[in-house]
């Protein structure tokens, strides 16, 4: 009878820590996906709707973003640069007025350009470029979405909707332009050898000679 109440009882014990378990699973996984809807807001609507509602499978794409972009170093932008994406932007907004897919094609172009110089891989197919530039702009990475489905290849689109691109793309190149460089983060540094004990014979180290030092007359090695 004890015996019959033990194993009663470590069953009911189990299936508790079961149900406890999945409860914690389920509220993890919860506070991750409002995490990311937080963070990549309307792009994580966008991938929720690709994958049709299912939001385990809109999790784990966006986790592999972070985990395969989060730590991409973002390129700071000489003045010159900046000046000369500013002038070509303002002539695609000239261009926009007569010949608005021509335009749209030459937003498409320098948005490219300027997120490559920014440091992000702009050789990838589209869909990768998008999740890459998502990491750090997911509010206003539609706007290059937007100007490769509004472009010349897309006869069906209508003026408005061109118009709407443009603003879309001008939008997420403002963010791009002024957007702050994030370096990479420096590996972390041995502490320096303690000190010889007092009395020590030993000294000391040497400190190593620079390059070029070190050989007759400090003449470099390669003269």
């Amino acid at each position: 009878m004890v015996t019959i109440l033990l194993i009663a009882g470590l069953a009911v014990i189990l299936v508790v820590s079961g149900g406890l378990a999945l409860r914690i699973r389920q509220e993890a996984a919860l506070d991750e996906g409002q995490r990311l809807q937080r963070r990549f807001g309307p792009e994580y609507d966008r991938v929720l709707a690709r994958h049709h509602g299912d939001t385990k499978r809109t999790s784990r794409e966006l986790r592999a973003r972070l985990k395969k972009y989060g730590t991409l170093q973002v390129l700071p932008l000489g003045r010159e640069t900046r000046e000369l994406c500013l002038a070509r932007w303002n002539t695609v907004e000239e261009t926009f007025a007569d010949s608005p897919r021509q335009a749209l094609d030459e937003a498409a172009d320098l948005l490219t350009a300027l997120a490559a110089a920014r440091g992000y891989p702009m050789t990838a197919p589209l869909e990768e470029r998008v999740a890459a530039l998502s990491v750090h702009h997911a509010r206003r990475v539609h706007g290059y979405r937007c100007v490769h489905e509004a472009g010349p290849a897309q006869h069906g689109t209508e003026a408005e909707d061109m118009r709407t691109a443009l603003l879309e793309a001008r939008a997420f190149f403002d963010a791009l332009l002024h957007a702050r460089p994030h370096p990479c983060p420096l590996p972390p540094q041995r502490p320096p050898p303690p000190p010889p004990a007092p009395g020590s014979a030993e000294g000391p180290r040497p400190r190593a000679q620079p390059w070029g030092q070190g050989t007759p007359g400090g003449r470099s090695a390669v003269e």
